[in-house]
C-alpha cells in the first residue's frame, strides 16, 4: 500500500513511443503529455488523467491495491476507446514497481510488462514492453518520463 502516493501531484511527461511494434523498428515518436495524479482510500488507490494535447485521445489509470494479496492492478482508460479490459498486475521491490498481464497485439497473443523506476520527489519514469515469444525476449515499445511541475 502508499506504493503511489509519490505520483500524487502535477506532472510534465514526455512521451517516446515506437511507431511500428514487432517488426525490428526503431522509429520511435516523441510527444508531449500533462499529468494530474490523485490518491484515494488512504494510499489504497491511485487515479490520473493525462491529457496530450498533440494527439487524437487522452488517458487515465486506476490502480487499487489488494492487501491480502500485496499486488497493485493497474487500468488504462483512453478516451476513445474506453476501458482497457485487461488489468496489469504487480508490486514494487527495492523502489522498482513491476507488473504483468496476458494480452494481444493486432491479434498476437503477447506478455505484457509495465516497469516504474528512477522514483525521485521530481522525476519518475513509466515503460511498457511486449514479448511475443513468452518472456524470452521484450520489446520496449512506450516510455514516459515525468518531471514534477511546482
Amino acid at each position: 500500500m502508499n506504493d503511489f502516493d509519490f505520483f500524487v501531484g502535477t506532472w510534465d511527461v514526455v512521451n517516446r513511443r515506437l511507431l511500428r511494434r514487432n517488426s525490428g523498428s526503431d522509429e520511435w515518436e516523441e510527444f508531449p503529455g500533462r499529468s494530474v495524479a490523485r490518491g484515494f482510500f488512504g494510499g489504497a488507490g491511485s487515479f490520473d488523467e493525462m491529457t496530450l494535447p498533440t494527439k487524437d485521445f487522452d488517458g487515465a489509470t486506476v490502480r487499487v491495491y489488494d492487501p491480502a494479496r500485496q499486488e497493485w492492478s493497474i487500468h488504462w482508460i483512453n478516451s476513445t476507446r474506453g476501458i482497457d479490459p485487461v488489468p496489469m498486475v504487480g508490486r514494487f521491490a527495492d523502489g522498482v514497481g513491476t507488473f504483468y498481464a496476458d494480452d494481444t497485439d493486432e491479434g498476437h497473443p503477447i506478455r505484457v510488462r509495465f516497469i516504474w523506476s528512477g522514483v525521485t520527489p521530481e522525476s519518475c519514469r513509466w515503460e511498457q514492453a511486449f514479448s511475443y515469444d513468452g518472456e524470452q525476449t521484450w520489446e520496449t515499445n512506450w516510455t514516459m518520463d515525468f518531471t514534477r511541475v511546482s
